[in-house]
């Protein structure tokens, strides 16, 4: 993107979305089904870029072991999808009435960021960190799971508390907290017809991944079908 021109610290609203950030009126207007996606590969700068991959290799750290290469990819793009998915059903019900009185694609928000997959690698964590699971002592499970919980909850209130004060300051700073939620929620469901991979047959392991997939996948199928009958 700072190649093609787009600022490193400040890129646009129409910058996003040529680049692939969500939108409800593009993706239930212009069945832009893609921007799905591809908003959780695009960012609103260096920084929104740096904090949530701060966040992702943390997380990624301890779920890597817990769930296998492949699962943590699952994870993050099947969370990272189900967030936009909220958050596009969100703001189409919030912004719908505006759209539909004067037609402008605007007044819907640009989503953009990999916190909803964040969030949801957060949420199957907390499944996943269950001390009777795994051979590792009570007390540092208990320990890492408290910390992941933290991490949710804390960003879970900042975020609020930033979108509730712009609505006062008008300080034009958006977070998209229905992304986060949903990818969290979405994170739990995936993580509970899994077993950690340490101490797990690796064959009951990858039978319990395509599971969680296959479970995850159909869901957000039958979610994305709803979205699509909205406009009408």
């Amino acid at each position: 993107m700072s190649l093609r021109g787009v600022s490193i610290g400040n890129p646009t609203a129409d910058q996003l979305l040529h680049w692939g950030a969500d939108n409800a009126g593009r993706v239930l207007l212009g069945h832009e089904w893609w921007r799905i996606v591809s908003a959780m590969f695009v960012h609103v700068g260096i920084l929104h870029l740096a904090t949530n991959m701060w966040c992702l290799w943390n997380l990624a750290l301890l779920a890597e072991p817990l769930m296998g290469s492949w699962g943590v990819l699952a994870v993050y793009v099947l969370t990272g999808a189900a967030g936009n998915l909220l958050s596009t059903l969100v703001n189409w019900s919030w912004f719908y009435p505006d759209w539909s009185k004067y037609h402008d694609l605007g007044v819907f928000p640009v989503g953009a960021g990999a916190s909803g997959a964040v969030f949801g690698i957060a949420g199957a964590l907390i499944v996943l960190l269950k001390p009777n699971r795994l051979p590792v002592p009570p007390v540092e499970l208990k320990r890492l799971r408290r910390s992941v919980i933290y991490f949710a909850a804390l960003n879970l209130v900042l975020g609020l508390s930033i979108s509730g004060g712009n609505l006062f300051l008008h300080s034009g700073l958006n977070i998209d907290n229905m992304a986060h939620v949903g990818g969290f929620a979405c994170g739990l469901l995936f993580a509970v017809p899994m077993v950690p991979r340490i101490g797990s047959p690796r064959p009951l392991f990858q039978r319990r991944l395509q599971i969680a997939v296959i479970l995850v996948v159909g869901l957000l199928v039958l979610f994305g079908f709803y979205l699509a009958q909205l406009p009408g």
